[in-house]
């Protein structure tokens, strides 16, 4: 099958664990990769240069991943609150780096270099919205990892009529979190999670030993990817795209945003009857991920999709199917589909969201507690963007497969190579192998 770099090769300099994990997306979406480890670190304006293949990419200032982490912001929020902030599985924040590179790369052969701290994007809603670590609690509340009989459950609770669906997933009255919590522990996870589904709860389960259904069913068993990518046409996107936005919450935003900021226009569709959920939270976090986009309502929906050059959506597949929308009708166009689990395979309309993904994924740090703010959420935008970006560098247009899930999956499971000792304190704060641990922040709106 075609992938959108086909053809083209990208030289990377230096052995720093985020150029590394960029070359590894740009393999992922078909690029060729020429390495020279020994070349050290040079300054990030030779990406612009002519060395002799069509794309360098070099980075300015070498990192490893623990220091990603402990700048991040992610990792202050990692831990009991009163205890230590926590090293993450895998590398979170170098992946949220190399994914950045990988960006800055790609919206560069547009002629829109777009350069921006991946680490960062980890914390960014935490820093706008005030959240702390919770240990099992999630940052942003509404997510709690629960004992079970045999492990324990990410049960993701953020809207009231989530709650309400409790008494049908336990099978009799809960009125708290108490209640929930006592039931659980008397069951077995395999059981509490697929209740859930059936009743449309976002619960999951850290994974297991060995790959369960929806990775066999979806071929990530081998050769783990963070999405998968099925090819339409070929596409001709003019000078600046048309970009459709139906996604809400978190990682559909951020992809949009980026592609934003890398020349697109973007037109942001939401419903009437039922806006973006982000709009209930911190406006300072809605703003930045929204500003500038172009408001539409879902009667201009069929008009725009056909005028799309790039459409990012984060339903379930069911939900498309029943409004009669499917990215088969659209082949030329970059169809960006975020889910929980993936558009295929046996999970494919379970419910998800950034904290219950990453735990269904391995991004779960020890205790267990959650590991940083919804962080499937900014991991996955990243990487949507990234392939976005590819797709129309490449003039490919086809369906671009995202899971929360499979994304932090791909990043808990990338082994690191730095030393990791225990965080501790530094006068007011903390620090890691020499690291400090900073608080979350954000950029200002616009940036």
């Amino acid at each position: 099958m075609e992938l959108p770099l086909s053809g083209r090769t990208f030289l990377v300099c230096g052995g720093d664990p985020g150029l590394t994990y960029a070359a590894d997306l740009l393999r992922h979406l078909g690029g060729t990769i020429v390495s020279d480890p020994g070349a050290g670190s040079f300054d990030a304006a030779l990406l612009d240069h002519d060395l002799g293949l069509p794309c360098p990419l070099v980075v300015a200032a070498p990192s490893n991943e623990i220091g990603d982490w402990a700048r991040s912001g992610a990792m202050y929020l990692t831990g009991e609150p009163k205890g230590p902030p926590l090293p993450a599985p895998g590398t979170p924040a170098t992946a949220a780096r190399g994914a950045a590179l990988a960006v800055e790369l790609l919206s560069s052969l547009r002629g829109h270099r777009v350069r921006i701290d991946g680490p960062v994007l980890l914390g960014e809603r935490a820093a706008l919205a005030g959240f702390r670590r919770g240990g099992m609690v999630s940052a942003g509340g509404a997510c709690k990892l629960l004992a079970t009989r045999d492990g324990h459950v990410a049960v993701n609770l953020p809207r009231a009529e989530d709650f309400d669906l409790a008494p049908a997933w336990l099978e009799r009255p809960v009125t708290s979190w108490d209640e929930i919590a006592s039931e659980c522990r008397g069951r077995l996870t395999g059981e509490l999670v697929e209740r859930a589904a059936l009743v449309g709860l976002a619960v999951a389960a850290p994974p297991g030993v060995e790959p369960d259904a929806q990775l066999r069913a979806r071929g990530q068993v081998n050769r783990l990817r963070p999405w998968l990518l099925t090819a339409g046409g070929r596409a001709n996107p003019p000078v600046k795209p048309l970009v459709v936005d139906l996604s809400a919450l978190w990682a559909g935003p951020l992809c949009a945003h980026l592609l934003q900021r890398a020349g697109c226009r973007v037109v942001k569709v939401e419903a009437v009857d039922r806006p973006d959920g982000s709009r209930s939270g911190a406006p300072a976090f809605f703003s930045l991920m929204n500003e500038g986009k172009e408001p539409a309502n879902l009667a201009d929906l069929v008009e725009l999709l056909h005028r799309a050059d790039v459409v990012i959506e984060s339903s379930r597949p069911r939900a498309m199917d029943q409004k009669g929308i499917s990215p088969d009708d659209f082949p030329s166009t970059v169809w960006v589909s975020i889910t929980g689990y993936g558009r295929s395979g046996p999970w494919s309309n379970r419910p998800a969201f950034g904290d219950d993904a990453a735990v269904a994924g391995g991004l779960v740090a020890g205790g267990p507690v959650f590991a940083g703010d919804a962080i499937a959420d900014p991991l996955t935008g990243l990487h949507a963007a990234s392939a976005a970006l590819a797709a129309l560098a490449g003039r490919w247009g086809g369906l671009v497969d995202v899971p929360l899930r499979e994304v932090s999956a791909y990043v808990a499971t990338r082994e690191g190579s730095s030393t990791v000792g225990e965080a501790v304190r530094d006068g007011d704060g903390w620090q890691i192998d020499g690291h400090r641990v900073e608080m979350p922040r954000a950029r200002d709106v616009g940036r």
